[in-house]
């Protein structure tokens, strides 16, 4: 009774807060206690590196105007923030963003970071690039163990989130992680009103507080979901705290492939949304979209019948096929020598997946810095959230394209 209220109302103060109306099949879900109403799938911002400022805009009106109404931005590359910017002109009322405190461009690489003064500069830029004065979630960047949560507690770097609320620029606080005993923390700290998430099937079978594709966690999944994740999911959804889901179909799409799913069978895009969305606690899906056929795709779900979002089926085969790999998330920069890394782990999982082919040489030899220049000083492998081996898949890459 009490949760058919809390939604009664909600969608009461969703239609009163200025949002333009449009026609849309689009579904919201409370964004936790916040008082937000946020679509169910949403928009990951990783594409919009790739696309100039008109076709942003293009890609964001499109999104707006089917009724997706919040976006991720973990990524500080200046391109991604001003396209984003940009796309928003004119509509920056529609869009509820989930921006990241921690998280700067340094040295042409995605950097994370705890130093105050480097996130007042980033942040800044931030707001600047939006063209807006505030960001409704100001999400605390990748907190993935017990000890960088430790840390976090009582810090110049915490204390200057909080003033970011204080001062207004930040409206609610939230923390990105993919341990789910981190998670749980943050769900009982009493300050942290969303969490960003990876969940999809795959990931609810690790065991304990496991990460992602951590050394050996996908060797050994469960077959129902891991006390630790059902303890975060009931709580949340009890204490009304919103999480919003990332790697939603496995970080890379990888659940979509029979041949890199980790569950050795292929689900479908809805099915994996369902199946996230299935949880109370969820507020919405953060989509990766890298263009407009990608949107349209991921829009199906508005229309989807409730056979193709039956996930019971493909879900019943539980054993892993293979140990995990990179999920491109860029963690592991700067690189000492200059290497994109996640662009050329994406570019080899390609290449070993469906073979080496002209197009996929062709964009590794434009790479600025290539793999064989690694010189496996393990620097990466000290950020890297999944515990991937980086110094042998730059081996690997090496032998593949041959510089």
């Amino acid at each position: 009774m009490k949760k058919a209220l809390f939604l009664a109302v909600a969608a009461l103060m969703f239609a009163a807060c200025g949002t333009k109306e449009k026609k849309t099949d689009m579904k919201y879900r409370p964004l936790g206690n916040t008082g937000l109403m946020v679509s169910e799938i949403s928009i990951g911002c990783g594409g919009f590196e790739k696309l100039d400022s008109a076709a942003s805009l293009e890609l964001m009106t499109m999104a707006l105007d089917s009724g997706m109404n919040y976006i991720d931005l973990y990524d500080c590359t200046p391109v991604t923030r001003s396209n984003i910017g940009y796309a928003l002109q004119g509509r920056r009322d529609e869009m509820i963003i989930q921006g990241h405190i921690g998280t700067i461009y340094k040295d042409g690489q995605h950097c994370r970071t705890r130093d105050v003064e480097e996130c007042k500069a980033s942040f800044q830029d931030l707001l600047g690039r939006l063209h807006t004065d505030h960001i409704e979630v100001g999400m605390i960047h990748i907190t993935d163990s017990r000890e960088e949560w430790e840390e976090i507690q009582n810090s110049p770097f915490l204390d200057y989130v909080f003033q970011l609320k204080k001062e207004g620029k930040i409206k609610h606080i939230g923390l990105s992680s993919h341990n789910a005993e981190v998670a749980l923390m943050a769900a009982k700290s009493g300050w942290v009103e969303v969490i960003m998430f990876s969940l999809n099937p795959a990931f609810d079978r690790l065991r304990g507080g496991a990460i992602p594709w951590e050394k050996g966690a996908m060797d050994n999944l469960q077959a129902g979901i891991d006390p630790v994740r059902v303890e975060f999911y009931d709580y949340c959804a009890t204490h009304n705290i919103a999480v919003t889901v990332m790697k939603t179909f496995g970080g890379g799409g990888r659940l979509l492939d029979e041949k890199t799913s980790p569950l050795g069978v292929a689900y479908t895009p809805e099915q994996c949304i369902a199946y996230c969305l299935a949880k109370p606690c969820i507020s919405t899906c953060i989509l990766g979209i890298d263009n407009l056929d990608e949107l349209k795709a991921d829009l199906h779900w508005m229309h989807a019948t409730d056979a193709e979002k039956d996930y019971t089926a493909v879900g019943k085969k539980e054993q892993a096929k293979q140990e995990g790999g990179c999920t491109y998330c860029n963690h592991c920069s700067p690189c000492t020598q200059g290497i994109p890394i996640a662009k050329v782990n994406e570019l080899l999982d390609k290449a070993e997946t469906d073979g080496l082919t002209p197009e996929l040489q062709a964009k590794y030899d434009t790479l600025p810095h290539h793999a064989g220049e690694c010189t496996h000083c393990g620097a990466c492998m000290s950020r890297c959230p999944f515990g991937v081996d980086i110094p042998a898949k730059m081996d690997k890459a090496r032998e593949v394209f041959g510089k």
